[in-house]
Formats: C-alpha cells, structure tokens, sequence
C-alpha cells in the first residue's frame, strides 16, 4: 500500500471571453486563470486489487462514478495500463460548482499523485493530454500558476501571475451548471469583451486599476440574468474597496481584488456576515 496527500488549489479568471461556438458542442474561450491559494486536500492510496473509490463528507460531492476525480483515476488507469485499488480522499474548502475548479482540481491532483505513485510513466505533455480528457479546465489546474487559456481549455500559455493584492471570494449558497451557461450564451448581449493582452500586460506589472478597466467576464451577461445577487455582491465589494470585482467562470462565485489589507478585511467581514462560503486570500 502507497498513500499519498496533495492540496489542489482553486482558481479564478482574470478574464474571460467566448470567441465563438465550435461544431462540437464545445465554445472556442480565451481566458486569463490564476490558481489561489484556497484548497482542497486530496489523499490517493493504492493497494492491490481492483476498483475506485472515492470518499468525501462534502454533501452535493458524489462517491461514484459520477466524481470527476474517479473519472480521472479510470483513465490514468486505463492509459498506463495498470491494475490496482484507489482509494480517493477528498477533504473540500473550495465551493462545489463554484465557478473555481473545485472539481477540475481534484481531479488534477488525482492525476499528478497517481503518476508519482507508479513512478512517473506519463510525462507533462502526457499528463496534460489526458486531463483534457477528463475535463476542460483539468489541463490548466496539473500546470497551476497563472495562464492564457485558448481553445476549450488545452492551449496554455504561461504567464507572470498577479501578485501582491489581496482577494476575497463570496459563493452564493446555489450551484451553476457550466453547461448550461454556455448553452444559453448570446454573444449580442455583451456589452465588454476584455483585452486580454492589455489584462496580462498589467497583470505583469500589478496594475490592478488597469487589469479593472480592461477586464471583463462575458459569462456574466447569462448568469447574473439569472442570479441577480451575482451583481449585488459584486456591487458590495466595489462600494468597500474592490478595485475590480467580477464573477469567476461561469459562477456564481464572485471576487473582488483589493490593494488594501484593511478594506479587503472589512469586506471579507462584510460579506462573511451574508455568506458564511466567504474567503479572503492574500498572493
């Protein structure tokens, strides 16, 4: 028996644009991702045998097949023609269907430990490949760090990650389906696409003001239709101090960006009072 215990961080967009529909299904993106340090704790045993299992205390995570991180495990399995039980821990911080990667991430840690704990028959490239497999932003969460992501997720380019702010996140107590966002996305309702060049320039140089006046997530325009509290919480943050507030992903995850330590903990406290899934984050 081999055990061995990972953290998989979240992450949040620091932009987000849809360039199109694609024939399969699938929307042609270009987006700015940034892990942060909010996480999970993935432990990963294999012993001899055969057969997944997965146990999380997390009500709305499934223990089955239905978990992404099983998904991944099968795969890696299958790819690198091995036999074995897996026995997946997962200890959730990150909110379910949040709009972070709660899931992608697990199943990006799934996949990174799985191929230490059979001495490394994948390389990068290997591994990135069949996170695609397993989910869109799976490739972007085994690489971590800060990205242009393109296509559906499978073109990443590395970047200077933002640092020297501070980051609180509200999740509004219900769950978002991705696909459901997307399918209901109607590129004549969006009033700012974002310049993503500009947004990494000034992400480079910690120009939080210019990352602001830059910025924009489309998927806003369907979601915040919907769940309108995704604009009151961004209003929130901006009224206290956020430099630029904005919902991640496909949400209902929403973030506001502070320079000022003092402000962003007044707002975490603010929010925290709201929503008890309130996180306040310094990189």
């Amino acid at each position: 028996m081999k055990k061995i215990t990972a953290v998989s961080n979240a992450k949040i967009n620091l932009s987000l644009d849809v360039l199109g529909s694609r024939s399969d299904g699938y929307h042609e993106i270009r987006m700015i991702m940034q892990s942060i340090p909010l996480s999970d704790e993935i432990t990963v045993e294999i012993s001899e045998g055969d057969g997944i299992e997965i146990l999380c205390a997390h009500e709305g995570v499934p223990e089955d097949g239905r978990n992404i991180a099983h998904k991944a495990a099968k795969l890696f399995l299958e790819r690198t023609e091995n036999l074995a039980h897996i026995k997946i821990t997962i200890d959730k911080t990150i909110p379910v269907a949040a709009g972070m990667a709660g899931g992608s991430t697990n199943a990006a840690a799934v996949l990174k430990v799985l191929n230490t704990l059979f001495d490394s028959p994948l390389n990068e490239k290997e591994l990135l490949s069949l996170g695609l497999k397993v989910g869109a932003d799976v490739p972007f969460c085994i690489m971590g760090g800060c990205a242009i992501s393109e296509g559906i997720g499978e073109i990443l380019t590395p970047i200077k990650p933002l640092s020297g702010a501070f980051i609180v996140v509200a999740t509004p107590d219900f769950s978002v389906s991705t696909k459901w966002v997307y399918s209901n996305f109607i590129p004549e309702r969006i009033e700012k696409h974002p310049d993503t060049e500009k947004v990494k320039d000034a992400i480079a140089n910690g120009d939080i003001n210019k990352i602001a006046r830059y910025t924009a997530n489309v998927l806003e325009s369907v979601t915040e239709r919907k769940y309108p509290v995704i604009a009151e919480y961004k209003k929130i943050m901006s009224e206290n101090g956020a430099v630029l507030s904005m919902m991640s992903g496909s949400g209902p995850s929403v973030f506001g960006i502070f320079d000022n330590k003092i402000k962003a903990q007044k707002t975490y406290s603010l929010m925290k009072d709201i929503n008890n899934e309130t996180f306040i984050i310094e990189i």
